[in-house]
């Protein structure tokens, strides 16, 4: 005998179920418990392979009782129906039952490398962006249109264009380090290379800097040791001044 499909997402829905009363309990006993268990992690791709796995290995050896099972994409992932007890969300966060804790802020930058900008010039104002090669990151709302403010602070969209767009920050990054086109990231993206000048920003004073980084998770999860320390762990690590940002 087998179970159906139906039976066979009841019967894990009805696991985790039992699993959350299990880890409420115990946490409503004691809210100093050790932390210990699975803890499964969702990420963003760029961010969990440059930042949140080599992180992992300190948090690890200061909870030996824990252990992790991380997934890393950039697909909108539900935490209830998936089964995660935390992820991480970059940007602003859309309306949602999930418990949120502001981990660090999220700078962007515009940026080429020295000899894109020596080859073509340095644009002064976003309205130059026309004559520009711009790589675009083909998960963004709008992929042509970047985001800046007006010398009064007021939103503005920028229609760009160039001759690659790609779902992969980290793929942006390798083509303006060889000088394709301008980019439009993160700095933990691109932090380490604007410190070592590989690429240099541009327009600073028209990019918005109202995004951040925050840890989310199911109501369900909110008392339980092992999810804490791992919140608290990202935020000690990462904010409130993350090190990709810090100059020398």
């Amino acid at each position: 005998m087998t179970l159906t499909e139906a039976g066979a997402g009841y019967y894990q829905r009805a696991q985790r179920l039992l699993a959350d009363l299990a880890e409420a309990n115990a946490s409503v006993t004691s809210l100093q418990a050790a932390p210990r268990g699975r803890l499964r992690v969702n990420a963003p791709m760029s961010f969990g392979f440059l930042h949140l796995a080599p992180a992992i290995p300190d948090f690890l050896a200061r909870y030996p009782e824990v252990d992790i099972d991380m997934t890393m994409n950039d697909r909108y992932v539900d935490l209830v129906e998936e089964g995660f007890d935390v992820a991480v969300r970059l940007g602003r966060l859309g309306d949602s039952s999930l418990v949120a804790r502001r981990i660090a802020p999220m700078r962007r930058v515009v940026c080429a490398s020295p000899a894109y900008l020596a080859r073509r010039g340095v644009p002064q104002d976003p309205a130059e962006l026309a004559g520009h090669d711009c790589l675009s990151y083909g998960n963004a709302t709008s992929t042509n249109d970047w985001p800046f403010v007006t010398a009064e602070g007021q939103p503005w969209a920028v229609e760009v264009s160039g001759p690659l767009r790609t779902n992969n920050g980290d793929a942006l990054r390798a083509a303006a380090l060889r000088g394709l086109g301008l980019i439009y990231l993160p700095t933990f993206i691109v932090g380490g290379d604007l410190q070592a000048g590989t690429l240099v920003s541009v327009l600073d004073r028209h990019v918005p800097q109202d995004s951040a980084m925050h840890a989310v998770y199911p109501h369900a999860r909110h008392l339980s040791p092992k999810v804490r320390a791992f919140v608290d762990f990202l935020a000690e690590r990462f904010g409130p001044r993350p090190y990709w940002d810090l100059v020398e």
